[in-house]
């Protein structure tokens, strides 16, 4: 019998972070002022807000009363 391997999944805000990063580095290899590198760039920006709004609905001091 060989031991199971369990994969570990990265976290919302882990994969909002690596979407932000591609979008980033795609944006890097678009030429500035295009209508690509903005759109890119944009969605860099949506995911990292993303990312802190999850962080701040997730944050204990929004803890419901008891």
């Amino acid at each position: 019998m060989g031991s199971r391997r369990i994969e570990k999944k990265p976290t919302f805000e882990q994969r909002l972070a690596a979407e932000a990063l591609r979008f980033k580095e795609a944006a890097e290899k678009e030429r500035p002022g295009t209508m690509a590198r903005e759109l890119l760039l944009r969605r860099a920006r949506q995911a990292e807000k993303a990312a802190h709004i999850n962080e701040w609905v997730n944050s204990p001091g929004l803890a419901s009363p008891k």
